[in-house]
């Protein structure tokens, strides 16, 4: 498998919402050979080996040989489309001052101070009356202006502090606003009438391209490496991976983690085990456990890497570094799904594919966040292990990681993918 960090780069600047992160996916599956299936076709006939179901921010693929029994376990990678972000409301158009002003709400976890004084495009899907439309605009169309220091001379020492209504509002032009004034220009934009504008769910991003920095061109830059980082690296472990009886690989990429994951295409969603057990009952079974049995999971979203200027921040033992190779997520109170068994399982598919890999635990004090890993662990009863990528600047509007590490992460994935040793 040949990987290159170019193809990672492309993906991010063609994936600023997650229905473009599974279009993406999609595509690339699609020259590899996987061909689209629907949840309302008959799976009891002709289902491709390779194939893969796509709904919203959602995509499902899966490597089934035809000679599979209803018992061959599955090996499962998860990731998650979404990034923190500022998304536009259904009556967008306000302003004050003379300014004209797009409302916002604010989806997951933002790092709100780096959103301000960036130029931002807009994404998402518009619905109209009889179709549905992909919008991604590049082209810088608002800003979150930063107060200037003279109007706020100790910023510095006392720390900036944004009221989420007040102070992250994107402006977008001078004048008085007008309701409709964007569902016009929108329309404008996607060539439609205003008219048959039914509703939206669209995003502002950063138009700043990824990037490599560093003396050695060894770390990456850009928008939402959290997490679609993880995304490519598990398609791309699929598109490398051989059909083979003795296991069904699977990749699912859920939408909404950043908020809870409670959503129809969520991982506390149904979908994943509804489409197991379409799986199971093409073979003619309805008993998706004994198939459980001997499955696994790897939740792969991205890790922290130790940060220079707060070192304190983190457990002194465990400080991970970019491209040191895929972090083991680690935590006690099942935050992570990480267990011994589920540990060494995932260090057994690094060895196997001559990958280094890390270990990330928090520091009593700070406490973690939390992954789809335990959630899925949760509903299907599988071993489940957590891992990442270690980056910097996490929910960020622009992020930091090792150019190496999404290959490498890749690397592990195929080799989990192969491997036939039960967990347990």
């Amino acid at each position: 498998m040949t990987l290159q960090v170019s193809d990672l780069q492309h993906y991010l600047a063609a994936s600023p919402s997650p229905y473009h992160a599974v279009h993406g996916a999609a595509r690339r599956l699609e020259e590899s050979g996987w061909s689209r299936v629907r949840m309302a076709d008959d799976w009891t006939s002709n289902l491709p080996e390779k194939a893969y179901i796509a709904t919203g921010g959602a995509l499902l693929a899966w490597n089934r040989s035809v000679s599979s029994s209803p018992i061959t376990p599955f090996r499962i990678v998860g990731a998650h489309t979404d990034s923190p972000n500022l998304r536009l409301k259904p009556r967008p158009d306000t302003g004050a001052v003379g300014w004209r002003q797009l409302a916002v709400e604010i989806y997951g976890g933002v790092l709100l101070n780096s959103w301000l004084d960036r130029d931002l495009g807009l994404s998402g899907r518009v619905i109209t009356r009889d179709d549905t439309h992909l919008v991604h605009l590049n082209d810088p169309i608002a800003r979150v202006p930063q107060l200037a220091i003279h109007l706020d001379r100790d910023v510095n020492e006392r720390g900036l502090v944004l009221d989420k209504q007040q102070h992250l509002t994107p402006l977008w032009g001078i004048g008085q606003a007008a309701e409709g004034d964007f569902a016009h220009w929108l329309a404008e934009r996607l060539a439609i009438d205003s008219g048959d504008i039914v509703s939206w769910d669209l995003m502002f991003h950063d138009t700043t391209a990824p990037a490599l920095l560093g003396s050695s061109k060894d770390l990456l830059a850009s928008a939402r490496l959290d997490n679609l980082v993880s995304c490519w690296s598990a398609i791309e472990a699929l598109a490398a991976s051989e059909t083979n009886a003795a296991l069904t690989t699977v990749v699912c990429l859920f939408d909404h983690e950043e908020v809870g994951s409670e959503t129809s295409t969520g991982a506390a969603g149904p979908l994943l085990q509804a489409v197991l057990e379409r799986l199971v009952g093409a073979v003619g079974s309805s008993d998706l456990r004994r198939a459980l049995a001997s499955s696994a999971c790897v939740s792969s979203d991205m890790a922290h890497a130790v940060h220079p200027n707060y070192p304190e921040r983190h457990e002194p033992s465990h400080r991970p570094l970019p491209n040191g190779g895929p972090v083991i997520k680690v935590n006690a109170n099942q935050r992570y799904a990480t267990d011994a068994l589920s540990h060494a399982m995932f260090v057994r598919a690094c060895e196997t594919a001559g990958v280094p890999h890390q270990l990330f635990v928090s520091k009593n004090s700070m406490p973690c966040g939390s992954t789809i890993g335990p959630i899925t662990a949760t509903r299907l009863g599988i071993p489940t292990v957590d891992v990442g990528c270690a980056q910097l600047s996490m929910h960020s509007a622009r992020e930091l990681c090792g150019a190496h590490d999404p290959g490498l992460l890749a690397l592990a994935l195929g080799a989990f993918f192969r491997d036939v040793r039960q967990v347990v």
